[in-house]
């Protein structure tokens, strides 16, 4: 808000000189308070932003912080040196492991009958 040249405070306490011929002072002045109004609401939405910004800033920066140092634990994976074909293997031993005991059960009571 470096640029602003007026405030609130600034219009009311604006005068101007009377002249003949002149502007209504009455409307002159309901205007004035419809700008004031208007400026303070400007300026609490402008601060509001402001200390929005400000809080995102210090995010930014926290965040900032966590990846150099090595990530966010929560975000990270875990690493590991399992290829495809161990996972495979492992998939055959478990298919295996259950199938063949269905199929043993099955067995064991086909010779039942």
């Amino acid at each position: 808000m470096e640029n602003v040249n007026l405030t609130p405070k600034d219009i009311v306490n604006k005068n101007f000189k009377p002249k003949m011929r002149g502007y209504d002072p009455t409307e002159v002045d309901e205007f004035l308070d419809a700008v004031i109004q208007d400026y303070e609401v400007f300026t609490s939405e402008i601060q509001k932003l402001q200390a929005d910004n400000e809080k995102l800033r210090s995010r930014v920066d926290e965040l900032t912080k966590q990846v150099s140092v090595g990530g966010n634990s929560q975000t990270a994976r875990p690493q590991t040196n399992m290829t495809n074909m161990d996972v495979l293997k492992r998939l055959s031993n478990l298919e295996r492991h259950v199938f063949g005991a269905q199929l043993n059960d099955n067995g064991d009571q086909g010779n039942r009958f």
